[in-house]
């Protein structure tokens, strides 16, 4: 396995490293005023849009997606990891700013595999443009979604539509104004004696009549505006049966193709979340004087510094790896390796921030710095795209089965 990075991603890492340095970084300020003085809260803020125009100048734009897809930079897994991290630099705006953000990626890599062409032109298209954002509904708060088998919002087939009834919750990206379509799983043949093609995903105009947000869901509490994850009630929701994304009792299936590149996405930002809050640890350290002389001189500062240095390093590299099983044997062979990193990258990561957050004193956990916020993000990657439990019960298994 060579991890070297090739002349393509070094030219691409060079150009994003500048746009980070040159538009995004300066930029941190405004988004927080913008942010903190609109007079609405889930408005975008302007800094977004045009960090956007910019990277779109720079040629940053749809870098996520890898050469199965006819759209996008053609890049592979292995490419596209350095990028990701450089992006989890500022995980609030960067992402975006490069049209990189979940959970439209996640939609458009589905609507790029499966959609019909008139799928792909109504929706794909202005989401590859970055002209709407999206939204992914799959769990519900009334089961256990861990196992999503137990989904059980219905999609029943009337005539030429289907008609959605049923809650879900943790909807991300329905409080986005610009928000105008919902990838939606539920459940089309409940008594499938198959429990895995009881399932289907289906495109919802945001618009459509029936649709209900209850409220704003908040993360410790972070309500994550203007993007939000709602808890949203679908009442006799009817959408054209065109809408179905590759056919009835295919969820499962789809799910597999959006889920096994989002875990990378989220494992690679998270990364650079590390990184970044190692960055204020030594920062801080350096600046920072108590009982006499910098906390940098203190026996245990260096060594948990050195310590997240040792475990950023070891988790980039089963990042690569898991980037490396994807492109040579494909996402279903790599699942061991994705699941590696899907329990291990949020964790090293909240260890590293935790150790920031306490070098920072009081200000670790205020609005002061950012460390707290990134902290509640990353402490939500141990559920979200499944519970480090189901990831750990994969791994078990695929190992078990080794020697049985």
């Amino acid at each position: 396995m060579d991890f070297a990075f090739d002349a393509t991603t070094l030219e691409l890492r060079e150009r994003l490293l500048a746009f980070m340095e040159e538009c995004v970084y300066p930029a941190e300020q405004r988004f927080r005023e913008e942010v903190e003085q609109a007079d609405d809260r889930w408005g975008t803020p302007p800094v977004i849009e045009a960090l956007k125009a910019q990277a779109r100048e720079r040629r940053l734009w749809n870098l996520f997606l890898p050469p199965i897809h006819e759209h996008g930079a053609g890049l592979t897994n292995l490419q596209y990891a350095p990028l990701a991290e450089i992006t989890g630099h500022n995980p609030w705006m960067a992402p975006e700013a490069l049209n990189c953000s979940a959970p439209d990626t996640g939609n458009m890599e589905l609507l790029s595999l499966f959609g019909t062409p008139e799928q792909k032109a109504r929706w794909l298209d202005p989401l590859l443009e970055g002209t709407i954002r999206s939204a992914f509904s799959m769990t519900e708060p009334d089961v256990a979604s861990s196992d999503a088998t137990n989904i059980a919002t219905r999609i029943a087939r009337d005539g030429d539509h289907y008609v959605i009834n049923g809650q879900k919750w943790w909807t991300s990206g329905i409080g986005d104004p610009r928000c105008k379509i919902i990838i939606f799983m539920g459940k089309t043949d409940p008594k499938n004696p198959d429990r895995y093609k009881q399932q289907s995903m289906i495109v919802v105009p945001r618009e459509t009549p029936g649709i209900k947000v209850v409220r704003m869901l908040t993360v410790f509490g972070y309500d994550d505006a203007p993007h939000g994850h709602g808890e949203v009630l679908f009442e006799n929701v009817r959408v054209p049966a065109s809408n179905m994304l590759l056919g009835e009792g295919r969820g499962f299936e789809i799910a597999q193709g959006r889920l096994g590149p989002g875990r990378i996405h989220h494992c690679m930002r998270q990364i650079g979340v590390a990184e970044r809050a190692l960055e204020y640890m030594c920062k801080r350290s350096l600046n920072r004087v108590a009982f006499g002389k910098r906390l940098a001189e203190n026996d245990i500062t260096t060594e948990r510094i050195a310590q997240s240095r040792i475990e950023i390093d070891q988790a980039r590299l089963l990042v690569l790896h898991a980037a490396y099983m994807m492109d040579t044997v494909g996402n279903k062979a790599a699942k061991q390796a994705i699941a590696e990193i899907k329990v291990a990258v949020p964790n090293m990561t909240l260890g590293v921030l935790d150790r920031a957050m306490q070098l920072h004193g009081g200000g670790g956990v205020s609005q002061e710095f950012p460390l707290a916020f990134w902290w509640a993000h990353s402490r939500t990657l141990r559920f979200a795209d499944g519970p480090d439990e189901v990831h750990r019960r994969q791994i078990g298994r695929l190992e078990l089965r080794k020697h049985s």
